[in-house]
């Protein structure tokens, strides 16, 4: 229709106006609802029940950990051990403050190495409790206590994000808390109850998709728009992921604590592994689809007699450089998650070609390449139905829900 005469253009897309708001624009939230809906019957199917799940305390992993402090920290000889022999330890005195042995004090003896942990007078920690040990031999030594560092950084980001985005920051902030709850309560019981992984991690990123977008965007049509998006990309990205770990023959073993999980006796490593793919590309795949929705809203608010091949024209340069700059941030992303086993395959030698074929690496290469497929497969996708479906009389964006 862009190649026709401005005036004869517009009277023919008055003619058609009312067919296309009935029709064209109601059919996202048709398709939406429906979404929604059998992501509630999968919510409901796979939910999980708690039963028979396995005691991996049973295998040195503890369950139960109490706060202490360090009371005092002595350099001395291995117990059993002559000055002579020349092997220092520390016997370091920690006092619980939390549990029911609250106040009690317990002597621990750490051999100094590199590798062994520092102590100081006053320093907060973590201790493991085994209710079938010994006696005076229950607690050992678990971790530093982080947990205050933790809160004040999550803290300061609370602030940011509210202080810059406001009342969206604090829907943005909703938004993610919603997500860690399906995580939490949906999608890794579901998985240790034995359920398919891959259906799991399906259900639960369709349902943060829409108890994020919803919540820190609002009920409006640019949300369902980037909504649609994001689903129609995370598919492609499943269904790539699939095969490409398929054909790559991945274990899943390539690290010790899929071992640890194999003695939960229910767990699919193997479909743990499409389902970190899935749940993984969610959040960058989310991010294109609302920017690129919304830069479409604006283009069209701006211009309201743009042509929709031109309005698509001008979405797509904007999102031709958020693809360039989001690949990157996955790469990354990865690598630096990775950083010590890269370090390690350089110091053994390796070409390259070598080390991207151990399974430990092949594995977070098909994740930023899967990734980053979909995530580029969201942007004409996006922004091809926000060109037909954005509105010219308003932005259309409703305030966060």
């Amino acid at each position: 229709m862009d190649h026709l005469p401005p005036d004869r253009r517009r009277e023919l897309e008055r003619f058609l106006e009312p067919e296309r708001i009935g029709v064209l624009r109601a059919l996202p939230a048709m398709i939406a609802a429906a979404v929604a809906a059998a992501t509630i019957v999968g919510l409901v199917l796979l939910r999980p029940t708690g039963a028979d799940r396995p005691d991996l305390a049973e295998v040195g992993i503890p369950r139960l950990v109490y706060d202490a402090a360090v009371v005092s920290v002595q350099e001395r000889p291995c117990f059993g051990t002559e000055p002579a022999d020349g092997i220092p330890c520390v016997l370091v005195t920690f006092r619980l403050t939390a549990g029911p042995d609250t106040g009690r004090v317990v002597d621990l003896e750490f051999v100094v190495s590199e590798t062994s942990p520092t102590f100081d007078t006053g320093d907060d920690v973590v201790l493991s409790y085994q209710a079938d040990a010994e006696p005076g031999f229950e607690y050992s030594y678990f971790d530093r206590q982080r947990r205050p560092v933790l809160m004040w950084i999550a803290g300061l980001f609370v602030i940011v994000v509210i202080a810059l985005a406001r009342i969206r920051g604090v829907a943005a902030l909703l938004g993610l808390g919603a997500s860690v709850v399906v995580i939490l309560t949906f999608v890794v019981p579901a998985i240790i109850d034995g359920r398919d992984p891959v259906l799991v991690a399906i259900v639960g990123a369709s349902a943060i998709a829409y108890l994020a977008l919803y919540t820190a965007h609002g009920f409006s049509r640019m949300t369902t728009v980037a909504l649609l998006g994001t689903l129609t990309a995370l598919a492609l990205t499943a269904l790539l992921a699939w095969v490409t770990i398929s054909a790559a023959r991945f274990t899943g073993f390539a690290s010790d604590v899929s071992f640890i999980l194999t003695l939960a006796g229910t767990i699919n490593i193997h479909g743990l592994l499409l389902a970190g793919v899935v749940l993984g590309s969610l959040g960058a795949i989310d991010d294109v689809t609302v920017t690129q929705a919304s830069t479409v809203w604006e283009l069209r608010a701006a211009d309201p007699e743009m042509p929709v091949r031109k309005l698509f024209r001008s979405g797509m340069r904007v999102g031709r450089d958020h693809v360039a700059s989001t690949v990157n941030t996955l790469l990354l992303a990865y690598a630096g998650a990775s950083m010590p086993l890269l370090l390690f395959f350089v110091l053994a030698g390796q070409s390259l070609g070598t080390s991207m074929n151990a399974e430990i690496v092949a594995v977070e290469v098909v994740r930023t390449l899967v990734g980053s497929i979909g995530l580029v497969a969201a942007v004409p996708l996006t922004t091809w139905l926000a060109a037909w479906m954005a509105d010219g009389s308003s932005r259309d964006q409703a305030t966060p829900a």
